[in-house]
């Protein structure tokens, strides 16, 4: 009696497969930070090749300074894009937020917390706004938020002609007081990105923000209340700018009606979301990314200052770094066929 062996071809092994087994460790999340630390690495040679020192104690503050503001801009338009999302009114709230916290406190000490909680609910009330405008009538969030912009923009453009309203000094502490090269604001920053990396990554309502991002169709067939969920974005969104208006204004001791836009912080903070890898249709990526892209952006800055390079040749080269991130991003993701979960893992 014999038997028939029954031979069947090799399958071809997938693209991941065919990966070094190393190269998995690598998310996007880890890829952001080596990225950051290549680009310290090429400043500190380059502003060392004109006599300077990048990662001295005055570096490092001045790399931590400009990452306060965007990086609360950034952490909030993290959430809406999320969920598929975006947020474009965030540069002129925060020059209105500067205002109302300024023109409140007046100078004085006691008006702090009034002023502070006025522009972060004033700020709220704007987020409310905008996630009502897409949620309920139903208009697509780039065109709701870039009316709010216009609305915000019109209304300083009549009652503003440039700085106005005192912080007390007592306040100013925030915007300059540190310890070691590291400034208190910028502490505060990494808390509150840790406690929406928490949120996010660790809660039932936080993994909703991927689910409406990734499919918000199957999202509300699976239960989610996906407009709750999008309206919760963009008021965190909009908070986390006020926020960083009330930073703002700390630092100039005033407020300032373009405080926002002249630092093109709507732009930025999309900028610094996705060279964290989190992809603009939603549904991927994380805070922690984010916070890797913010140090990158402001890295690039202080290098830049030190080389005394121009604001024009600044924007080319950022928007290189971003084009060449998000393509080496994408390939990636193409050839390992993963997707991400909470928190940039696979």
């Amino acid at each position: 009696m014999s038997s028939t062996a029954v031979r069947s071809d090799p399958q071809p092994q997938s693209p991941a497969a065919k990966r070094p087994h190393w190269t998995h460790w690598i998310t996007p999340t880890v890829s952001v930070y080596l990225a950051l630390v290549l680009v310290l690495i090429v400043g500190s040679v380059l502003v060392a090749a004109k006599g300077g020192m990048l990662l001295d104690q005055g570096g490092i503050q001045n790399i931590l300074t400009r990452s306060t503001a965007l990086g609360l801009v950034a952490i909030g338009q993290t959430m809406v894009i999320l969920t598929g999302k975006l947020d474009l009114s965030v540069a002129y709230l925060i020059g209105l937020t500067s205002l109302i916290a300024a023109e409140t406190m007046a100078g004085d000490p006691g008006m702090i917390v009034p002023g502070v909680l006025l522009a972060v609910g004033c700020a709220a009330a704007i987020g409310l706004f905008n996630g009502l405008v897409v949620t309920k009538l139903k208009v697509n969030a780039f065109i709701a938020t870039l009316g709010t912009a216009l609305i915000i923009r019109g209304y300083l453009e009549n009652g503003y002609s440039g700085p106005a309203g005192q912080v007390p000094r007592v306040f100013q502490h925030l915007g300059f007081d540190r310890i070691g090269p590291v400034p208190i604001s910028t502490l505060l920053m990494f808390g509150i990105a840790g406690a929406v990396w928490w949120y996010l990554t660790r809660t039932r309502s936080g993994y909703h923000f991927y689910a409406v991002g990734g499919d918000e169709d199957v999202a509300r067939l699976s239960g989610i209340r996906t407009d709750r969920t999008v309206l919760k974005a963009h008021v965190l969104c909009s908070v986390l700018a006020g926020l960083a208006g009330v930073f703002l204004a700390s630092r100039l001791g005033s407020g300032a009606p373009y405080v926002g836009t002249d630092a093109g912080y709507d732009l930025e903070s999309i900028a610094a979301v996705v060279l964290g890898g989190t992809l603009l249709a939603g549904g991927r990526g994380g805070v922690a990314g984010t916070i890797g892209g913010v140090l990158i952006l402001a890295s690039l800055d202080t290098t830049f200052d030190q080389l005394g390079v121009s604001s024009f040749f600044k924007d080319v080269v950022r928007g290189v770094v971003l084009i060449v991130a998000v393509a080496l991003y994408a390939r990636r993701q193409m050839s390992s066929g993963t997707r991400l979960l909470p928190g940039g893992r696979r």
